[in-house]
């Protein structure tokens, strides 16, 4: 799928879904995060949980994704290689969801950076300059997501945040590595013991 094929239809996908509104979204989430941080003890435990929420979240989003495009009469032809799924991702998945666009930047047949520079759940956000916050990836919901949906199809990746713009960096940066392809469809949670 070419990129402009791609923004295209994520443009069309984000016309066709309900909206939220972007504060009350944003101030849901900053609650979320309030009463992890009340709830356990350390940055790596919180990070831990926005990511396994992200996990159950990227899940059914692979399912809402493909049943959209289909009733909006859109193929979503397989992607042949990875840097084809990155720009699904970025182009189709971010904007049908979120409404933003996300930039990709390959860094190896196996492995691309997410380049987030809106990023919407980051409004009216600022994290305390106590050192003690200072690994908390405020956005790590992220991650999980990509690594839920992509599991759906079938890739096993590692996502981390490499950059972070309540970090004072200029965009935010999520790397995403290929581990594996999956042989079974179905996650490690999923799978029978």
């Amino acid at each position: 799928m070419s990129k402009s094929s791609a923004a295209a239809n994520g443009h069309a996908l984000w016309q066709k879904m309900p909206k939220a509104n972007a504060e009350l979204f944003a101030l849901t989430y900053g609650t979320l995060v309030t009463e992890l941080v009340r709830d356990y003890e350390t940055t790596e435990e919180i990070n831990e949980q926005l990511e396994k929420m992200g996990y159950s979240i990227g899940v059914r989003c692979v399912d809402e994704f493909l049943a959209k495009a289909d009733q909006a009469g859109m193929t979503i032809p397989s992607c042949r290689a990875f840097g084809e799924t990155a720009e699904v991702l970025a182009k189709t998945g971010f904007r049908m969801f979120l409404g933003i666009s996300v930039e990709v930047q390959m860094i190896s047949d196996s492995s691309f950076s997410l380049l987030i520079y809106e990023n919407p759940l980051s409004l009216f956000v600022e994290l305390p300059a106590d050192p003690k916050w200072k690994d908390l990836h405020y956005s790590n919901l992220y991650c999980g997501i990509l690594r839920g949906s992509l599991e759906q199809v079938n890739l096993k990746v590692e996502c981390t945040f490499v950059k972070d713009v309540l970090r004072g960096d200029d965009v935010n940066e999520i790397r995403v590595e290929l581990k594996e392809v999956l042989q079974d469809g179905a996650g490690e949670e999923y799978q029978e013991e």
